[in-house]
């Protein structure tokens, strides 16, 4: 057997098939052994069972984020042509962040991205990777949970036919999540393997396909303008351009303020609407007949599905100014189609939230237990914790969009640019790879486009914080 070491850049033989002593646990989990001829890589600890169909359904979850409520807003800000050059750029980026991962996986025989992290820096990057992949997906989880709590009372109120709320108890927003927790999700997260989630993510997907096929249907039967659409009420008078499509716009003036620069604040929100990495080495761990090409096509087939959503999800929306979902219901509160849309919403960020909280789970193994053997009891009391701790911030704290902000702001471009290409950079032997080599270099400037987004999203928080006007940038 052949053992792959990373250390310093070269492969050590072990011809009695055996494991030499002192070799680090993540390394001994990754073995080459020949299948008709052929090597491939293989984890002894864990044979992956899930299909190539199941795992382009969870990576298309784990992409797909409550963001595509407000794709229609960045591409009023855009424009068309400039949205779909910005979108196809920012998805074209995210398989190249993918292909990275990949590749540093491949050299050192781990598909964990907190031991990535410890590969490439020791300690510290071990804990900083586990700490950003949590700190991102509790605040995605967060976010799919205060949806839960301002909507499902409001579509229950629809169904009973109500036109205003009341103090019952099952109105109360707080109570619903803490149900619908631990009713659907919690079960769901008790899953041994995130496999077995495909098949709620591929039910997931079908609500978001629903939800997109009712804003092209709600685009031919809705004159323009709305009555009410976006940010403006029933008795605000229409600017008389609103109607008009744009095919390419820069930071247009609102009102008698100073240009707001919308535009710029479309590239944050774009590149954030395609984070799935914390979830790409897991899925990558399950799947049967493991290969990077494999993962790599799931990949690209995921990120491929949920560009073409993204896009006519937007266009359409845009269409019609079709902000929110809210846009309709304050047209016609009892539409039964706009009804189950956000029914079908509701259903689709529940069901996403197992899907995120098993990177979360997985960090924490790896920074508290690493090398430890599965247990049922650990497996089920982090997953109880981490649920509890975020339906606690979600109930307890009124308004966490600053929060969300700053972390947004700071974790999404570590996790698509800036440590998949410090990982690759730091992993790939210097005598495979020179760091003059093209593939290193374009990994750098990966790297540097990574600080370039924190850097404008820290400075358009700043900028919204000054001037007291609130924008999200969050794609999940």
């Amino acid at each position: 057997m052949e053992l792959q070491k990373l250390s310093n850049g070269n492969h050590q033989h072990d011809s009695a098939g055996s494991v030499e002593g002192g070799v680090p646990p993540e390394e001994e989990k990754f073995l080459q052994h020949k299948s008709n001829g052929s090597k491939r890589p293989q984890f002894t600890d864990f044979e992956g069972k899930t299909s190539f169909g199941m795992s382009v359904f969870n990576l298309s979850n784990a992409i797909m984020g409550s963001g595509i409520l407000g794709l229609s807003y960045a591409m009023s800000n855009t424009g068309i042509i400039l949205f779909l050059i910005l979108l196809t750029c920012i998805a074209c980026l995210s398989c190249y962040s993918v292909h990275l991962l990949l590749c540093s996986a491949g050299v050192v025989g781990i598909r964990a991205y907190e031991q990535l992290g410890f590969r490439a820096f020791g300690h510290p990057g071990k804990i900083l990777a586990a700490v950003i992949i949590t700190l991102h997906n509790i605040g995605a989880m967060s976010s799919y949970l205060f949806i839960v709590k301002s909507e499902l009372p409001l579509v229950i109120q629809a169904f009973l036919g109500q036109t205003s709320s009341s103090d019952d108890w099952f109105m109360n927003g707080n109570y619903l999540i803490i149900i619908v927790t631990v009713c659907i999700i919690l079960p769901l997260t008790l899953m041994k393997h995130l496999g077995y989630l495909g098949y709620t993510s591929g039910f997931s997907l079908s609500c978001m396909v629903f939800f997109l096929s009712s804003v092209i249907y709600k685009r031919f039967k809705i004159a323009c303008p709305l009555e009410v659409f976006g940010n403006y009420s029933v008795n605000t008078v229409v600017p008389e351009d609103t109607c008009t499509t744009k095919f390419f716009t820069i930071n247009q003036e609102v009102g008698d303020k100073l240009p707001q620069f919308q535009t710029a604040y479309t590239i944050p929100i774009l590149a954030f609407a395609f984070v799935c990495h914390p979830e790409v080495l897991p899925i990558y761990t399950e799947l049967s007949n493991p290969t990077k090409r494999r993962m790599q096509n799931i990949g690209n087939v995921s990120i491929l599905g949920m560009f073409i959503m993204y896009f006519f999800t937007a266009i359409f929306g845009y269409l019609t100014f079709y902000e929110l979902l809210h846009t309709y219901s304050k047209v016609d509160p009892l539409d039964t189609l706009i009804l189950c849309v956000r029914l079908a919403v509701l259903v689709a960020v529940t069901l996403t939230v197992p899907v995120v909280l098993f990177p979360i789970r997985r960090a924490l193994l790896q920074l508290l237990f690493p090398g430890r053997p599965f247990h049922w009891l650990r497996h089920i009391i982090i997953a109880m914790c981490l649920l509890f701790a975020v339906n606690l911030l979600v109930i307890l704290v009124p308004n966490i969009r600053d929060i969300f902000g700053i972390t947004g702001a700071t974790t999404a471009p570590s996790l698509i640019f800036i440590l998949p290409g410090l990982f690759y950079i730091r992993i790939i032997p210097t005598n495979q790879e020179p760091m003059t080599s093209r593939p290193k270099i374009q990994a750098a400037c990966f790297t540097a486009l990574g600080f370039i987004f924190m850097t404008m999203s820290l400075t358009f928080i700043g900028i919204d914080w000054v001037s007291g006007e609130k924008r999200n940038l969050g794609g999940h």
